[in-house]
């Protein structure tokens, strides 16, 4: 755990967390000892089960409108509280107004979808530029199929069609995936994923999940009213279409990376008798280091034309699609990698 990401990543089974004045009490079966971290730069809890967290600290994060997220031993996330609400009702009630408008639904879902094709184009010639001969070409034509997707994405008239886009530049950009990881298994896997790839793809979505969520609520909006995805209960469909613009980046690069690197390997992962993939405990933790390295990392951003860190990312867009729908700017601009 870093500082500067205000995160707090406790993954082991059997560990407890407790309220020592101002600060969190750590006492874990593979650390002996006495350990703190001080309220005070924490903004996020995530644990995962089996971690106890006492009945005086759950409070004193409810109090604090600091968040608790609770994750299964494979990465799901099963739940998350986050306080008191921030943020006016009107900006809610602005919320809902441009769901109900179907032009202003069918542009912000425009917005993250271009924003994510986008990404996958940047992410994609990167990686070309390191590969040779047919792989290269590969590469270059899934970019230029992303490219001639966004013309046809500012024409699509109905959800069902941008929500087609989107799934048939997916689908090309995993199939690709044996090309960005050689060695890796084509096409994406979930619930469960049955690769190594894949389980750290998902593990890195929850994350990305966790720190969207987080965003929404800090700037008081609502995380279950979205624009791409469905309105359904339980389903933070906001929080859904806000992870558009970040997944290929954030995560998809990192994983990426980590297995091109040999920094994470099928060493760190254990198969189910079901088939299913998951992070060994020293598999997690390793992963999670990564995470919140690549957190410190810097980015431009191009709406407000300066480097900041992954980790405010989500926060700096949730403020800009609060301030397009209280009226403050015409359009929401998606962030993209230059």
């Amino acid at each position: 755990m870093t500082e500067a990401l205000r995160t707090l990543f406790i993954s082991t089974p059997g560990t407890s967390l407790w309220l020592d004045g101002d600060a969190v009490r750590i006492t874990s079966p593979d650390r002996p000892g006495r350990h703190l971290q001080p309220l005070v730069r924490l903004d996020h809890l995530v644990v995962n089960k089996g971690v106890h967290v006492s009945e005086d600290l759950f409070h004193r994060c409810s109090e604090d409108g600091r968040s608790v997220t609770w994750l299964s031993q494979n990465g799901k996330l099963l739940t998350r509280t986050s306080g008191r609400r921030t943020g006016g009702a009107r900006l809610r009630i602005e919320q809902v107004r441009a769901y109900d408008d179907p032009a202003r639904r069918l542009a912000l879902a425009r917005a993250f979808v271009a924003g994510k094709l986008h990404n996958y184009r940047q992410l994609v010639l990167r990686i070309a530029r390191d590969r040779q001969g047919g792989d290269r070409e590969l590469l270059r034509d899934i970019a230029a199929d992303h490219a001639a997707t966004l013309p046809r994405l500012r024409e699509a008239d109905d959800l069902d069609t941008i929500r087609g886009l989107e799934g048939s530049a997916a689908r090309r950009y995993f199939q690709a995936m044996g090309v960005l990881i050689p060695g890796a298994n084509p096409g994406r896997t979930r619930r469960p994923p049955t690769d190594p790839v894949n389980c750290a793809l998902s593990f890195g979505y929850t994350m990305l999940e966790v720190a969207t969520r987080g965003a929404v609520d800090e700037v008081g909006l609502d995380p279950f009213i979205g624009y791409l995805h469905d309105v359904r209960p339980g389903k933070a469909s906001l929080s859904l279409d806000l992870m558009e613009e970040f997944r290929t980046m954030l995560v998809d690069r990192l994983v990426i990376t980590l297995f091109n690197k040999k920094q994470l390997s099928e060493r760190d992962m254990e198969t189910l008798p079901g088939g299913e993939v998951r992070f060994t405990k020293e598999g997690r933790k390793a992963f999670l280091s990564h995470w919140s390295t690549a957190r410190d990392r810097m980015w431009h951003h191009p709406v407000l034309d300066r480097e900041v860190p992954a980790s405010t990312l989500p926060l700096l867009q949730a403020r800009l699609l609060a301030r397009h729908l209280r009226g403050d700017t015409p359009t929401y601009t998606p962030w993209s990698a230059g």
